[in-house]
C-alpha cells in the first residue's frame, strides 16, 4: 500500500475515533457544526453504498446474463434452501406468470432444480442446484477478495464499530421495511 492509502486509513482512524468518543477526542471538544458535518458525511456514504451495490449487481447480473430479479431470486435460494413459487414472486414482486418465465430461465441456465412439494401434490418447490453456489460464487470472487482486502486494513476496534453501523443499519431497515407492511 502506498502512503496515500496509509493516509486515508490514518484520516479514516481518527474519523472512527471522533464518532466513538462523540463530543471529546484527546481532550478536543468537538463543535455541533463538525459532527453535524460528519453525519451529513455519513448519511451521505451509506446512500452511495446502496447506490454502487446496486449498480454493481446490476452489472453482475448482466455480465451474467441473468435478470436482476433471477440473481435476487438466487439470493433467496441460498439463504432460505428452498421457496415455493408464490414466495419467490412475493419477494421478487414479479407476477405469477413472470416468476414462471423467471424461474425457466434460471433452470434452463442450470442454476435451480423443481421439487414436488410434499405438502401440495399440485405445486413445487424451488431450490438451488447444488452446483449453483460454487458457480455463483466464482462469478463474485473478485469482489470478494476485493472485501477481505479492505475489511483486513481496520484494526479490531474498527472492525467493531464497522460491524455495528451495518448491523444496526440492517434492523433499521428491516424496521422501516414492516412499517410498510413488508414481510418478505
Amino acid at each position: 500500500m502506498g502512503g496515500f492509502s496509509t493516509l486515508r486509513r490514518n484520516r479514516f482512524s481518527y474519523i472512527i475515533k471522533i464518532l466513538y468518543y462523540k463530543d471529546n477526542v484527546k481532550g478536543i471538544h468537538m463543535t455541533t457544526s463538525t459532527k453535524a458535518d460528519l453525519k451529513k458525511r455519513a448519511l451521505i456514504a451509506v446512500r452511495d453504498y446502496g447506490v454502487h451495490l446496486t449498480l454493481f449487481r446490476n452489472a453482475m447480473s448482466e455480465w451474467a446474463g441473468l435478470n436482476v430479479t433471477d440473481m435476487e431470486c438466487l439470493r433467496l435460494l441460498f439463504a432460505k434452501g428452498v421457496a415455493t413459487p408464490s414466495e419467490l414472486a412475493r419477494h421478487t414482486g414479479l407476477t405469477s406468470g413472470a416468476t414462471t418465465a423467471m424461474l425457466d430461465r434460471l433452470e434452463k441456465a442450470g442454476l435451480i432444480e423443481r421439487r414436488p412439494n410434499p405438502d401440495d401434490r399440485r405445486g413445487f418447490l424451488i431450490a438451488a442446484v447444488k452446483s449453483s453456489g460454487e458457480k455463483v460464487a466464482s462469478w463474485f470472487e473478485s469482489a470478494r477478495k476485493a472485501q477481505e482486502e479492505l475489511i483486513s486494513s481496520y484494526s479490531e476496534s474498527e472492525l467493531e464499530i464497522v460491524a455495528d453501523v451495518f448491523e444496526r443499519f440492517t434492523k433499521l431497515w428491516e424496521r422501516e421495511r414492516e412499517k410498510l407492511g413488508g414481510n418478505q
